[in-house]
């Protein structure tokens, strides 16, 4: 089982490396494209090694193409005094992001065409994008936009868009199987720690850890901007897709609230379910059935796909005030919520590696289980301890056409617990594997 090896204290010293890695990560100016998502790749590469693709700037993929590559270097408003009132420098968030270059004075009432805030959350600076049409602006806090004079301001936007490259990064993880499970996870957000960072760290390490252990599936895992990577990745990599049989995106799961899963465009396949009994073993958590809005889950799950792909979150996108504000930051992640949800994930991968059909060789009437030393010697108690009851559960139904899973969904026991029972019936002799 892939949580064997890992202790309370190992989860502790995780969640440290976890937020540690983030906190590197989110001052980084990302955009869907240009030197942000490079130097995020870079900083990810320390965590697992990964391959980085450059695809050109123009390259059909279906009904899109590949954007001109976006750059920041500078940007500010300056009042008449030449004091910078919005500072680039001083929060990413500020620009609007995709911003096209731009020089000049004008006054307020014409400035403000160009400026993004918002008055229900009057602290907070909004994070906004202009990534299709050419557009340049600002975002501030509503209280920062209320302390402007009116009067001549300078403008500058230091940014160049142009012809480039769209960047993303990739980890394969070989199993046994060519059988594929992808993970994907989006890198184009800036300074933003629970939307974007959480999820992109929790996929670098969870590639780094499968690498150490002998896994049955292969795993891809994919580092893209939202939108146009997964359709830039679909589009170019056709003749891998048949091979991927579970997926998951990765998004919104550094912060406080219990976990939450979207199921895939299927409905009720192998990684739906799985996460379903995960989940249900943790407390509150919540399902949403499959809807064509969201994250990447919708390009892999669109319908000349319809990939087995869902997304786990814990509260979802726009379900936070904190979502796609400078709130979202650091403080609002934690370590212990990003090492739970890594084990989270950790959990579904285990019941899909070891979710198995068996025949049960001794199948008229219960054996005699104390015989191979797996049942208590002492009856009459009115609780049977769960190892036993898990043995019971598994012998009845190991009859070809259940899995391990259905046991565990019919019994409601752990799928751990379920495994544990079916491992030590079969190396008695008691089960056989058919799923090879």
């Amino acid at each position: 089982m892939l949580m064997d090896q890992i202790t309370s204290s190992d989860e502790q010293e995780l969640g440290r490396k976890l937020f540690n890695c983030m906190s590197d990560l989110y001052p980084i100016c990302r955009s869907i494209t240009g030197k942000g998502v490079r130097d995020t790749l870079l900083r990810l590469n320390e965590v697992v090694p990964l391959t980085v693709h450059e695809i050109p700037s123009g390259t059909e993929v279906f009904d899109w193409k590949v954007p001109n590559e976006w750059n920041i270097r500078d940007a500010w408003i300056k009042d008449a005094q030449g004091n910078r009132v919005i500072d680039f420098q001083k929060s990413n968030l500020h620009v609007l992001n995709y911003s096209v270059p731009f020089h000049g004075r004008m006054s307020l009432s014409k400035l403000r065409n160009h400026l993004f805030a918002l008055p229900e959350q009057p602290d907070c600076i909004p994070y906004r994008t202009s990534y299709y049409q050419e557009n340049w602006g600002f975002c501030l806090s509503q209280n920062q936009l209320d302390e402007l004079a009116d009067g001549e301001y300078e403008v500058c936007i230091d940014s160049t868009l142009k012809p480039g490259f769209l960047t993303y990064g990739e980890v394969f993880v070989a199993g046994n199987s060519e059988d594929e499970i992808l993970v994907s996870s989006h890198v184009c957000h800036p300074s933003l720690a629970n939307d974007n960072l959480s999820g992109m760290v929790i996929a670098a390490y969870l590639a780094r850890y499968l690498q150490t252990q002998p896994v049955r599936y292969s795993y891809r895992f994919l580092f893209i901007p939202a939108t146009i990577g997964s359709i830039t990745w679909l589009a170019l990599n056709e003749e891998k897709v048949s091979k991927i049989k579970h997926g998951l995106v990765l998004a919104c799961l550094g912060d406080s609230g219990y976990m939450t899963y979207k199921r895939s465009r299927q409905g009720n396949c192998l990684i739906d379910r799985a996460v379903i009994q995960v989940l249900k073993q943790q407390g509150d958590f919540e399902i949403f059935d499959f809807s064509p809005y969201g994250y990447d889950e919708r390009q892999y799950c669109s319908p000349g796909f319809n990939l087995p792909v869902g997304r786990l979150s814990r509260t979802p996108h726009g379900r936070f005030p904190e979502y796609h504000t400078s709130a979202d930051n650091l403080g609002f992640v934690s370590p212990e919520q990003l090492s739970g949800s890594l084990t989270t994930c950790l959990e579904i991968f285990d019941i899909i590696e070891n979710d198995r059909t068996y025949l049960n060789q001794n199948p008229k009437c219960e054996p005699l289980l104390s015989k191979y030393d797996l049942y208590q010697t002492i009856g009459g108690s009115e609780e049977v301890p769960r190892f036993q009851m898990a043995l019971l559960w598994v012998l009845n139904f190991s009859d070809s056409k259940f899995t391990l899973l259905d046991i565990a969904e019919k019994s409601g026991l752990k799928f751990q617990d379920i495994a544990l029972a079916a491992e030590a019936l079969r190396h008695h002799g008691l089960l056989k594997d058919l799923s090879d």
